[in-house]
């Protein structure tokens, strides 16, 4: 997982050309770029961490013994705002547990997972352990919360769909990780300076 964030260096112009030709010039899409990487470095270093451990019983002749072990299939259905960095944040966690994932990204921004999951072989991961797939999304959501090998569901976007797909995980048990609402509050005070909080937005 490592190879991937060393990789991520040399391939860093060609993410960022695919993503100004998808979303325009802005140099805050660019940097989303470094900002994505940044997730798939965080992880890999983390990975070394993951270990069990044993902890005092209260009766004397027992032990506890914690062993993490990886859930399975990941579904990962990402928005199409920071259409890599939402990818990496999820794809990073599962492959630094020893997971596989199916991404579906937003069908606004198909071609960021794509070349995401190009790197990721060209990068040494095995073909099948990174799988995206594109399509009608309420299609591909209910094959994955049906599918008995996919045991996660992690989304992030809306609350109306993020209950679906809560309500979906519970006929085969998945373990779910939602982040909802998509609304970003700002509170901006009498004395405030309107540019800055605008900027700041």
């Amino acid at each position: 997982m490592y190879r991937v964030w060393e990789e991520r260096k040399q391939k860093m112009l060609y993410l960022r050309l695919l993503m100004r030709l998808i979303l325009g010039a802005s140099s805050l899409l660019l940097r989303e770029v470094d900002y994505g990487a940044k997730f798939i470095e965080f992880y890999a270093e983390e990975a070394k961490r993951v270990y069990g451990e044993i902890i005092p019983a209260t009766l004397p002749d027992r032990r506890l013994f914690v062993l993490k072990q990886p859930v399975g299939v990941a579904g990962a259905i990402t928005p199409w705002n920071f259409p890599l960095a939402m990818i990496t944040r999820k794809v990073g966690p599962a492959l630094a547990c020893g997971c596989t994932v199916v991404v579906k990204p937003s069908e606004f921004t198909p071609l960021t997972a794509l070349a995401a999951a190009e790197l990721a072989l060209q990068a040494g991961i095995p073909p099948g352990v990174v799988n995206v797939v594109m399509g009608n999304a309420p299609d591909i959501g209910d094959a994955l919360l049906t599918s008995p090998q996919v045991r996660k569901i992690t989304f992030t976007g809306s609350t109306a769909v993020g209950k679906k797909l809560m309500a979906g995980a519970a006929g085969t048990v998945k373990k779910v990780s939602l982040e909802l609402g998509g609304n970003a509050p700002c509170i901006v005070f009498d004395d405030a300076d309107l540019n800055v909080a605008v900027n700041g937005a």
